[in-house]
């Protein structure tokens, strides 16, 4: 067990041990459910323990292989073992919430609360705001959504959020475009993407390059407590770091990579894998900071051609039809800049 020492600054929560996620040697985790029988029942994830919270049940909407139903079942469901099942969300509208909530029935088994698709920040502000008036301190509040409600929409509201040090977790769950309604760009939409707003034509087909947001730095550069991105690919990495975010009084960002299968034309098998490959050829990558400082990476264990990346996703097709090399190389420097700026692989190991 790895000790999380909790700030001076938020001396209102107790210094915790959790799990540490490199305490977890690769063979043993299986198939993450039921694949935990060699690690000790201290260091199993939480998603194996059959009497988890299940915050997010059966019978949702969502399409089949949606990454974003498993990084928001991962993530609230790690929030309330932390919370001691005290926590309330508020939701953005977008995917996850039009999935799981067609009106009048709901997928959540906790107190939820819909918001506009950008405000989110704002309402899980008045919620933190209400519970303190009350006298409430063990009550955490959650906030999430899609890219699109995150990175565009509702970054203003975020970013005041963060300003205010708000005690709130916003989760952003990335699939990179508007999915709910119709898979057109988001500022978290990559270069040379298909979209129904940047279709594969004209001179540079697909997204241009040089727009979006890194809304993970932006997060650092406000300097709150945490700031982590992750994947749903790697739960044990996920819920360490929410069950991390959760020792923290403050404001908080997680940004999950969650591929849509629908939006990326992959197949609804491959969800897990393509996120894997994400972060293996260095165009996402997985890292934790404290207080607008870098504390931990995940490093790349083989590094892979982003191409082999790009591949299996049809809003990449037309750029292997096009065969510019220019293209290529351009998108693997900037997985390159990636591994460089967060020192993804080791010197000697890349050597």
């Amino acid at each position: 067990m790895r000790e999380i020492r909790v700030p001076d600054t938020h001396a209102s929560y107790e210094q915790t041990s959790i799990p540490s996620r490199e305490e977890v040697h690769f063979y043993q985790v299986g198939s993450f459910a039921v694949g935990n029988r060699l690690v000790p029942e201290g260091l199993r994830s939480n998603q194996s323990n059959a009497n988890r919270c299940n915050a997010l049940t059966s019978g949702h909407r969502a399409c089949q292989g949606c990454g974003e139903a498993l990084g928001a079942r991962y993530a609230v469901d790690a929030a309330m073992n932390a919370a001691g099942d005290k926590v309330i969300a508020v939701n953005a509208t977008g995917c996850l919430e039009v999935f799981s909530t067609p009106y009048p029935e709901t997928s959540w088994t906790i107190p939820w609360i819909h918001s506009l698709f950008g405000n989110a920040p704002a309402v899980a502000t008045g919620v933190q705001a209400a519970l303190k008036a009350r006298g409430d301190t063990q009550t955490r509040v959650l906030a999430q959504g899609g890219d699109g409600g995150t990175v565009d929409i509702g970054f203003g509201p975020l970013s005041g959020m963060f300003e205010r040090n708000d005690d709130v977790l916003y989760i952003c769950y990335d699939n990179e475009a508007y999915m709910n309604t119709g898979v057109q760009r988001s500022g978290a939409t990559p270069p040379t993407a298909r979209t129904a707003t940047t279709q594969p034509t004209g001179e540079n087909p697909g997204n241009n390059w040089g727009q979006g947001k890194n809304l993970p730095r932006i997060a650092m550069a406000h300097e709150i407590p945490y700031v982590a991105t992750a994947t749903v690919a790697d739960l044990r990495d996920l819920e360490y770091k929410v069950n991390k975010a959760m020792q923290f009084k403050g404001a908080r960002y997680i940004h999950v990579l969650v591929p849509c299968p629908l939006g990326w034309g992959t197949a609804s098998n491959l969800t897990l894998q393509i996120a894997r490959m994400a972060t293996q050829c260095g165009i996402f990558p997985v890292y934790e900071a404290e207080y607008g400082e870098i504390t931990s990476v995940s490093k790349i264990r083989k590094k892979i051609p982003v191409t082999d990346y790009m591949k299996p996703q049809r809003r990449f097709a037309h750029v292997f039809k096009q065969n510019d090399p220019e293209v290529f190389d351009r998108l693997q420097k900037l997985a390159d800049r990636n591994i460089k700026r967060y020192n993804l692989i080791d010197e000697e190991e890349g050597a």
